[in-house]
């Protein structure tokens, strides 16, 4: 058999058999009540290593990885990571008020990433990894700026800018839960107490 004609059909059986399904389907176990939730959005590079460190926090009920801020309808994972969208991988939280506050999520959004890179985040570079905070209300847009008025009495220059909320996309069903999937670790993001 034509060793080319072998490599073919493993190439169409390995892309039939991947998921690239856009359908984000919450796992039966969380049973979440989403009357009782709310939603933040943050963007700090990859949205898989947010993600990952954002689920852990007790109160956050769901985190699914998407983009936000672009121009774009329905934008997909390769048009984003082009720059042609506009839209920066973000992060939407689900979250209940009761158990955590929207200050502490995102006290850890500045302490799960580097909030003074200018370029991106880590090793990845471009407008689609930029730091973002996306304020639905008043109330999140000044408590953003309180944090960022911390930050900035310790030292740091923060490039992190506020954006109001704008469409939240989320992105293809295999960006999510990425880490919990494969078992690996984030590369590029790692908790770092800063916040008293």
């Amino acid at each position: 058999m034509n060793k080319y004609f072998v490599i073919a059909v493993l190439g169409v059986l390995a892309l039939f058999f991947t998921n690239f399904s856009s359908a984000i389907e919450v796992p039966k176990n969380k049973n979440i009540d989403y009357e009782n939730t709310k939603r933040a959005y943050f963007a700090g590079g990859c949205f898989w290593g947010v993600e990952h460190l954002m689920e852990s926090k007790k109160g956050v009920k769901d985190v699914i990885s998407g983009y936000m801020g672009g121009t774009v309808e329905n934008p997909n994972y390769y048009g984003v990571i082009k720059g042609d969208t506009g839209h920066v991988e973000t992060v939407e939280v689900i979250y209940d008020p009761r158990e955590v506050s929207y200050e502490t999520l995102a006290k850890l959004f500045f302490e799960i990433h580097d909030p003074t890179q200018k370029d991106g985040q880590g090793p990845d570079i471009g407008s689609q990894y930029l730091s973002v905070v996306f304020y639905g209300n008043d109330e999140e847009k000044k408590t953003t700026e309180k944090l960022i008025n911390i930050l900035e009495s310790k030292g740091y220059d923060v490039a992190t800018t506020l954006k109001p909320h704008s469409p939240f996309y989320a992105a293809e069903g295999y960006h999510q839960n990425y880490y919990l999937r494969t078992g690996k670790t984030p590369y590029c993001h790692v908790y770092k107490k800063i916040f008293d």
